[in-house]
Parts: structure tokens; C-alpha cells; sequence
């Protein structure tokens, strides 16, 4: 190499990449005609991704562009980056709704504000982004993400998600290999490998002024693998010998991690003033130009010491120039000494705000300073209090480094790890516990971190071990902190109960006595689900006799509490209690505050569970439509979070009830082996699933078995809800004493829990076993109990039953009222096994009944479904978008198109349509 220079006056022409640029123009296009995309360009160093983002915004000369580049030395600034790109757009924070204002204006330390879920944070972004596409469609290049702080790339991929009717297009561009942020895995994404051969020449011959040999250019586009940066600096920084084929070329070829070294040795060439000023332009803030010159002031630096870095193509030309490729800059910073780097971080912690002096301080500071360790801990609340917990977690690591004290070191280390466990950065907490384990000072500490790694167990969905693991916390803990025993039990009841029969190391029994046995309320919030926990424990521990009262004063707490705590388990217990207690209305309305309040914060995973289970209880009502659509957001919001969606086996119950076998048998099979690979039980689910489609097909042994793998489990909770379809599986299969256990189990516990469902279903199994007349009489009082709650399946069910006991009673006319009623009801819900059963027993009576169809004329899509019951229940566009997690213009949109197939014009039309069409569940 004979040059120093690595700039080339013009930007590189652009040669090949037909598809990517096709790609980027479909979504310049969707973006034209009012929709939105996202897409993901990545691939090596030098690639041209940085090309393509300037081809797109060469391409989109008639939108608004938008451009913001991550930069390494800012990964810990929580929210820093969405802030840059967002500024623009903040003289408009007052037309945010409160929450998503405050979230915002709380993340940018822009006013006092509790910490935010960072989805309520996108949500904002999404609404202000929206709005500013509204007005001037706009497109937002954002280039090397893997650079990005987590908070801001988790925000920028949750709009990419949730973008749908925005004219708005997100184009990333990342560098493998960097081990960055991984949260834009699930949006669309091209890779970019190396240009092929014939482009790769005619790009290297586009930058060569002199005569370029054939044999040259071969080995050049060969040994770089059609890398455009490399070819280009080659191009550049080759000289004419070797070009001609004259002189031999370098080795190794500039390419890769090879390029990175070529920009060292080209920075290395400059004075010594120019080299300090890249370096702290490396290193500051990319946001604070101001902070960048107080610095260069301080270190003797001046305005001209960037000349000779323009001149050599290092920097761009500008008045804030900055530099050419982000390769460039991590190489400067690679290639600094330790000194060098003290240096520069010493001048950019005196001339930085306090926020990030401490920062800068620790990272000029060589060898453990308590003093700086205790300033970055109070930088760490100032992160805390934005929602910054990754920032929180990087400041508290740093300052454990820098802490003398063993046992202080492990305590900021295990502060470290929480952190990064409420940021959703699991793979980061293991290693900082692995660091404090060794200096952790008594069971308090030892406790906790044993309670941080059960959390990441719970996490994953691996419950089997937490339970043993958090056993022998409490027992290393002893009697003398019982607050933070119960914290574990708590978890440890948790896990148990989730992992029941796949549990290792102890029993469910042995940690739910532990926990019962622990439990003292001394004044929990009304909202807590610690009462609820501790019931279930008794439950589990000393029968159903000790446990129904109390779980039943814990459902009436919850349903009389103003303000429910977060838990992430919390809808799964409330779900389970109330069917262990035949409690549907308290399930219900405990489950809709938990809906509500997790909507409010912008808790999505959490909001998920919530309606996952909220969808049993609208199946239970025969409200088959509105259990579907539940799921369906249920999976939008775990899409929209970045977790992977489970598969639908969380509909079981629903196939099960409308009959659909293939669908039914395969989420069974997913549940049994996610069982075996994670150790979360789910067989008293596939039990009930199971047992349920085959009463309805008249499979009674098939049923029977389902049901005994669940009765067996005792008393671990919902077994209970099943026994009434064991006592008619058993009799009708003809095992008397499978039907008669079930049937001892009912008498005992039904008056016990005094619910209307468990009366009517106790009712309805004594005059199954009725062997005279006063079956009559048990049916009557069944349907009486099932029609006071919202159990409509239930009631229909015990109607079936009645009407086949009319019928071979020979009382045709009074078994048609209960078919017929029967009949009607579950053909309109879709229970197609229940329906054609009661369609059967009602041509024995003479009745003709015809086998109904589903009109699927006026079928809305999911997102369709749930934008039309919201605005029928008379909410705006606005409150709908801001519910949803959507922006207005997408839920004008779905509107349009329900209106379209409704064959409607009004809003007010929308309700008695949906019941029209059976779309309203």
C-alpha cells in the first residue's frame, strides 16, 4: 500500500445488489401507498449495508428521511438512541395519551415519572412516529444497530412489529458477528453476502483511474470475496504497480477483520493531535457535540486538528463531520492504548452533566476506587428511575470492578444481575452471579442470588428444579428473616404447582406445606396475589377442606382490591383457583382487572397470560368467537414483544369443544412434548381436553382415561373442574367405581366451595347416578344453579342430559324443549360434537334438526374482530389504537375493512352486525 488516504471524493457508485434494492423498493412503495414495512439488512463489515441505506434515501427523495446511527460508546445510555432519533418529534408529547406521555417524558428524564414498561415506551414512539407520518409519509434509516442500547433496539423492534397502516418504513442495517442486540431476529431480514464476481469487478473498475490488470483484478475480487469496502479502499490505496501487475500485492488482503487493521494503520499515520481528536470523537456520546468540544478544549485540541483526518477521507466533509464508515470508528477506539483511553474519558468526565460524569470517571479510572464505585451505584438509580435497567445493570457491573470490598463487590454484582434479569437480558445474569457467589457474606445474599437464578429458570419455562433449589435457600436462611423466606416460598409454590409430577428433588406437597406453613399476613396490599399463593399451598398441603375457604376469602379480596400488583404468574393462579373452586364470575372479573391494569402499563407478556386465561373463561360462557379472539391478541402481543409464539396448543379446550380432532391431537402432542423438554406439567390440561372432546363423541372409555390421569394427581388444583365429565364417563363406560370415586370427590367438595357451578354440577351428577324418578328433580335444580352464572356450556350440557333422560323415559315432547334448547345452543357456538349429539337424540324423539353450516361471507381476520368489538363497545379510534398497542391510522384501516364486509356504514351498525354474524362471539 503506497497511500495514506482512504477517502473517496464522491460516494461509491452502486453496482448489483438487484434484489436488495428490489426489496427496498417494495417497501418504499408500501410506504407510498399508506402502509408500513420494516426489513433487516445484514452481513459482514464492508458489505455495503450502509450503501443500501443510502440508495434507499436516494430513492425516497419524496418522503421524510429519517436517519440515526448506534453508536459503541453509547450501548449503556438507556433509551439514548431512541431519544436521538425521537427529538425531532418531542414538541408533540402533548398530544400523547397521559400514560404514554408520562412513559416517555419519564425514559428520556424529561419529567418524574415511575419506570415504564418499555412497551407503553414504544407505544408512545409508535403514536408520535405515526403522527408525523401522517402528515409526510417518512422513512428511518437506522444504521449499525448492533450498537444500539438495548432499551432503544427492543423499542425500535417493537414498532416494527406493530407498524402495519402507517406510511412509515423501518430500514435496519447490522454487522454480524458483533455480538449485539439480537431483537430485531423475527422482522424481515436479507443477508448480504459478498458481490458476485462480474459486479465485484466492475465495481473495483469504477475506482481505478489507472490501467488495472485482468489477472489483479481476479485475485482482488477473489481474495476480498466481493467485499465492496475492501475492493474500494484496494482501489483507492493500491499503487499503479500494483494495479498493473507490476509490483506484488499485499498480504493478506484487506478484508473483514483485515479492513478494520487497514483504518488503524491509515489513523495511525496522522498526527498526533488529529489521532487524540478521533479518539475522543470514538469515545464520547454522538449526541453532545457540545461535551465533545469542552473536552477537546481541555485535552489542547481545536477545530483544526480534524483537518488532516477530512483530508485523508477519515472524516467526512462538514461542519460536524463525522466519520466515513462505522468501521472507522471502531478501529480508532480498538487501536488505543489503555492510557489513551483514561486520557480522553478523564477530559469527557470533566467537561460531561452529572448524569454521565460518573461514567466517564470510572472509565478513566485504573484499579478499584470506592469513592467512584459509589458514584456510579447513584448513576445506577438515575437509570432505574428511567426504565434504563440495561444501563442500570452496565453501571452497577462497572462499579462492582471498581469496589475493594469482596462482600460490597458481590452485593453490586447480584444488584447487576437483577437488573439485567427486569431488562429481559438473560444471558447476562448467570456470569454475574457466577462473580458474586464466591464473596457472597451470609444466607441473606446467598438466598437472593439463589432467588435471581430460579427467576431465570422461571423465565425459561424450566420450573422443575426451583423448587429444591429455593427450599434450600429458606432452610440456609433460616428463622431469622421470615419476609424474605416467603419470597422464595412464594416462587418456589409457583413452580411446584406449574411443574407439578415433572418436578425434581422434592414434591409438590413438601413445598406447598413449607409454604402454607410459613405464611403470616401481616397487612399485604388488598392487590397482592400473596393470600391467593398461600391458599393454594394450604390447599395442596393439609386438602380441599382447609384450602376452599381460604381461597375462597382470597378471590374476594382480589375482586374487591382497587389496584392489582404486578406478578408475572398472577393470571395463571387467579385461572387456577377459580376453577378449583367452580368460581367463574370471581376468575372473570379478577382476570378483566388483570386485562385492564397490565393494558394500562404496556405489560404485554403479561397481558398475554392474562388473556390466554381470560379465553377459558369466555369458553366456559359458549362465547366460542370471543375465546378465539383473545388467543389471537394473545399471539399479536407476544409477537409484538419478540417472543416466540407457542405454537396454538394453548387452544385445546377450544378444539376440543368445537371438535376439530387433527388440530386437537397435535396440540396435545406439542403440550406432552414441551411436558418432557422444559418439565412444566400439562397433562391436567390435555386431560381436560381430551375427556371433553370424547364425552362429546360418545367415546366414554377414551374419556374415562383421560380423566384418571388427572384424578390421579390429587391434590395438585384442577382436578376438580373435570370431575362431573368422570362420574358421566364412568357410568356410561360401565366402570361404577371410577364413576363412583369421582362421585365421593364432588359430594365432599362441591358444598364446600358453594359456588352456583359447583352445585349445578354436583346436581347434575347426583341425578346421573339417580337409579329413580328424583333424577328429574337433580336435572331441574342443575339447569336452575348453571343458569345464575356464566357457564353457558355447562348449562347446555346438563339440558342434553336431561333430554336424553326424558327420551328413554319415553317423554318425547318434554326431551325436545331440553334437545332442542341444547341443540340450538351448541350448534350456534360451533361445539360440534355436543351439537351433533343433541341433533341425534333429537330425530330419536321425531324432531327433525337440521346439521347447521358456518356462513363465512362477513369472516373478519383476528385484528379486524377485536378493532369492530372494540369500537362497538364505543370506544374511539384513538382509545382503540392506544388499547391495542397499534397507531390510529391502523385501526382506521381495519375499520374500513369491517365495514367493507359487514355491509355497513356506521359505527352504530357495528354490534347488532357482529350478533348477526355470530363475530361477536
Amino acid at each position: 500500500m503506497v497511500s495514506s488516504g482512504v477517502h473517496r471524493a464522491t460516494a461509491p457508485p452502486m453496482v448489483g445488489r438487484l434484489p436488495e434494492r428490489a426489496a427496498i423498493d417494495r417497501l418504499l412503495r408500501s410506504v407510498r401507498d399508506g402502509f408500513s414495512q420494516a426489513l433487516v439488512l445484514h452481513g459482514d463489515a464492508g458489505v455495503g449495508k450502509s450503501r443500501l441505506l443510502e440508495y434507499a434515501a436516494e430513492s425516497a427523495q419524496d418522503l421524510t428521511v429519517v436517519r440515526l446511527v448506534g453508536v459503541e460508546a453509547e450501548t449503556r445510555l438507556g433509551y439514548g438512541a431512541l431519544h436521538r432519533l425521537l427529538r425531532p418529534c418531542l414538541h408533540r408529547l402533548s398530544v400523547l395519551p397521559q400514560r404514554q406521555r408520562d412513559a416517555l417524558s419519564g425514559a428520556f428524564g424529561l419529567a418524574e415519572a415511575a419506570p415504564s414498561d418499555r412497551r407503553l415506551v414504544g407505544s408512545a414512539a409508535l403514536t408520535l412516529l405515526s403522527d408525523s407520518a401522517a402528515a409526510a409519509p417518512t422513512l428511518c434509516l437506522v444504521d449499525d444497530v448492533q450498537w444500539l442500547d438495548r432499551e432503544s433496539a427492543e423499542v425500535l423492534a417493537f414498532l416494527g412489529r406493530r407498524l402495519y397502516a402507517d406510511s412509515l418504513g423501518l430500514l435496519f442495517a447490522a454487522r454480524d458477528g458483533t455480538g449485539g442486540q439480537n431483537v430485531f431476529g423475527d422482522l424481515p431480514a436479507l443477508r448480504l453476502e459478498g458481490l458476485a464476481a462480474p459486479e465485484a469487478r466492475a465495481l473495483l473498475t469504477t475506482g481505478v483511474t489507472g490501467h488495472l490488470d485482468r489477472a489483479v483484478a481476479e485475485r482482488l475480487v477473489t481474495g476480498t470475496g466481493g467485499n465492496p469496502l475492501a475492493l474500494l479502499e484496494l482501489a483507492v490505496n493500491l499503487g499503479p504497480e500494483q494495479l498493473a501487475g507490476v509490483a506484488p500485492l499485499p498480504e493478506p488482503l484487506p478484508v473483514e477483520q483485515q479492513l478494520e487493521e487497514h483504518f488503524r494503520r491509515a489513523a495511525a499515520l496522522l498526527p498526533a493531535d488529529t489521532q487524540t481528536l478521533l479518539l475522543l470523537m470514538a469515545t464520547a456520546p454522538g449526541d453532545d457535540r457540545a461535551t465533545l468540544w469542552r473536552a477537546a478544549g481541555a485535552l489542547g485540541l481545536s477545530a483544526r486538528s480534524a483537518e488532516p483526518a477530512v483530508a485523508a477521507g477519515i472524516l467526512d466533509h462538514g461542519s460536524t463531520a463525522g466519520f466515513r464508515h462505522p468501521l472507522i470508528r471502531s478501529a480508532v477506539h480498538s487501536a488505543a492504548s489503555a492510557e489513551e483511553l483514561r486520557d480522553v474519558q478523564a477530559a469527557l468526565a470533566a467537561a460531561s452533566a452529572p448524569e454521565r460524569r460518573a461514567w466517564h470517571l470510572a472509565e478513566a479510572t485504573d484499579g478499584p476506587d470506592d469513592d467512584v464505585a459509589a458514584a456510579l451505584e447513584a448513576a445506577s438509580d438515575l437509570a432505574r428511575a428511567r426504565g434504563g435497567y440495561s444501563e442500570q445493570a452496565l453501571v452497577l457491573t462497572r462499579a462492582a470492578e471498581l469496589t475493594a470490598r469482596p462482600g460490597r463487590r458481590a452485593e453490586r454484582y447480584l444488584d447487576a444481575a437483577a437488573a439485567h434479569l427486569t431488562s429481559g437480558n438473560l444471558p447476562a445474569v448467570t456470569p454475574l452471579l457466577e462473580l458474586a457467589t464466591p464473596d457472597l457474606a451470609g444466607p441473606a445474599a446467598r438466598g437472593r442470588a439463589t432467588g435471581l437464578r430460579a427467576s431465570v429458570e422461571m423465565v425459561c419455562a424450566r420450573p422443575r428444579e426451583v423448587p429444591a433449589m429455593l427450599l434450600a435457600a429458606v432452610a440456609d436462611l433460616g428463622p431469622g428473616d421470615p419476609a424474605a423466606s416467603w419470597d422464595l416460598l412464594r416462587e418456589a409454590t409457583h413452580a411446584a404447582i406449574i411443574s407439578g409430577r415433572m418436578i425434581t428433588g422434592t414434591t409438590p406437597h413438601e413445598v406447598a406445606r413449607a409454604a402454607a406453613d410459613a405464611w403470616h399476613d401481616t397487612g399485604s396490599p388488598a392487590g397482592s396475589a400473596d393470600p391467593l399463593t398461600a391458599a393454594l399451598a394450604r390447599s395442596i398441603a393439609y386438602g380441599y377442606a382447609a384450602g376452599a375457604p381460604a381461597l375462597a376469602a382470597a378471590l374476594a379480596r382480589l375482586r374487591t382490591a382497587g389496584e392489582l400488583q404486578e406478578q408475572n404468574t398472577f393470571s395463571t393462579m387467579v385461572s387456577l383457583a377459580g376453577d378449583e373452586l367452580w368460581d367463574i364470575e370471581a376468575k372473570r372479573e379478577i382476570l378483566g382487572k388483570l386485562v385492564t391494569a397490565d393494558r394500562g402499563r404496556g405489560a404485554l407478556y403479561g397481558l398475554s397470560m392474562d388473556l390466554f386465561a381470560l379465553a377459558t373463561v369466555e369458553i366456559w360462557n359458549g362465547r366460542f368467537t370471543a375465546a378465539e379472539s383473545c388467543y389471537s391478541e394473545s399471539y399479536d402481543y407476544l409477537a409484538a414483544t419478540g417472543y416466540g409464539v407457542p405454537g396454538d396448543f394453548h387452544k385445546a379446550l377450544l378444539y376440543a369443544w368445537t371438535g376439530r380432532e387433527a388440530e386437537l391431537r397435535a396440540a396435545v402432542a406439542t403440550m406432552r412434548a414441551t411436558s418432557e423438554e422444559l418439565g412444566i406439567s400439562m397433562h391436567r390440561w390435555i386431560g381436560q381436553a381430551l375427556s371433553i372432546f370424547e364425552i362429546g363423541r360418545g367415546r366414554y372409555r377414551e374419556a374415562l382415561d383421560a380423566q384418571l390421569a388427572v384424578f390421579a394427581d390429587d391434590p395438585l388444583v384442577l382436578g376438580d373442574i373435570n370431575l362431573a365429565g368422570m362420574v358421566e364417563a364412568g357410568l356410561r363406560a360401565g366402570d361404577r367405581e371410577a364413576a363412583a370415586t369421582a362421585m365421593a370427590r364432588m359430594e365432599e367438595r362441591a358444598p364446600l366451595a358453594g359456588t352456583p357451578w359447583a352445585l349445578g354440577l354436583l346436581a347434575r351428577c347426583r341425578a346421573l347416578t339417580s337409579e329413580d324418578d328424583g333424577a328429574e328433580e337433580l336435572y331441574r335444580e342443575s339447569i336452575a344453579w348453571l343458569g345464575k352464572v356464566p357457564v353457558a356450556v355447562e348449562l347446555a350440557w346438563s339440558r342434553l342430559l336431561f333430554g336424553e333422560w326424558l327420551r328413554r323415559r319415553r317423554r318425547r315432547a318434554d326431551a325436545r324443549v331440553q334437545l332442542r334448547s341444547a341443540y340450538e345452543d351448541f350448534a350456534s357456538w360451533g361445539a360440534a360434537p355436543f351439537a351433533e349429539r343433541a341433533r341425534v337424540e333429537l330425530l330419536a324423539t321425531g324432531e327433525r334438526a337440521r346439521r347447521r353450516t358456518v356462513d363465512t361471507r362477513f369472516d373478519l381476520t383476528p385484528q379486524e374482530r377485536q378493532v369492530a368489538v372494540l369500537a362497538a363497545s364505543g370506544l374511539t379510534n384513538a382509545e382503540i389504537a392506544t388499547q391495542s398497542f397499534v397507531t390510529t391510522s391502523t385501526v382506521e384501516f381495519h375499520l374500513s375493512r369491517v365495514f367493507r364486509k359487514l355491509g355497513i356504514t356506521s359505527r352504530k351498525q357495528i354490534g347488532s352486525r357482529l350478533r348477526d354474524t355470530g363475530s361477536g362471539g
